[in-house]
């Protein structure tokens, strides 16, 4: 059983930062693609990035609305995932959510953003961006 445990939400205003966390635990190979997703009020939820250690290459994978924004990474002695958010917009506002699978969800050189092969979720944290 994979659990996770999201903190560092928050509201800021636009052009600001935030860093999310996601604490995990569980057996290591269910967790061998991890990623942030997020679910807008009237939208549906969507891929943000993908973290994959697996063969110990880094594999990271971001959706387009944050490429350059956005950093994924994992600090593994910690067993905590990040997520660093930068140049915040009112569009980025969501619950932010973790989310861990086996290499099941691994394919073309990264683990896939799309929200239906993730099995283990975490609760997660709000974030608002707001002036």
């Amino acid at each position: 059983q994979v659990q996770l445990v999201e903190s560092g939400g928050g509201s800021v205003q636009p052009g600001g930062s935030l860093r999310l966390s996601c604490a995990v635990s569980g057996p290591t190979y269910r967790r061998a693609c991890m990623g942030w997703f997020r679910q807008a009020p009237g939208k549906e939820r969507e891929g943000v990035a993908t973290y994959s250690n697996y063969g110990n290459r880094v594999r990271s994978a971001y959706a387009d609305s944050v490429k350059g924004r956005f950093t994924i990474a994992e600090d593994n002695a910690k067993e905590t995932l990040y997520l660093q958010m930068d140049n915040l917009s009112t569009e980025d506002t969501a619950m932010y959510y973790c989310a861990a699978e086996s290499i099941a969800a691994y394919s073309g050189g990264a683990c896939r953003l799309d929200v239906s092969e993730y099995r283990n979720w975490g609760q997660g944290t709000q974030v608002t961006v707001s002036s």
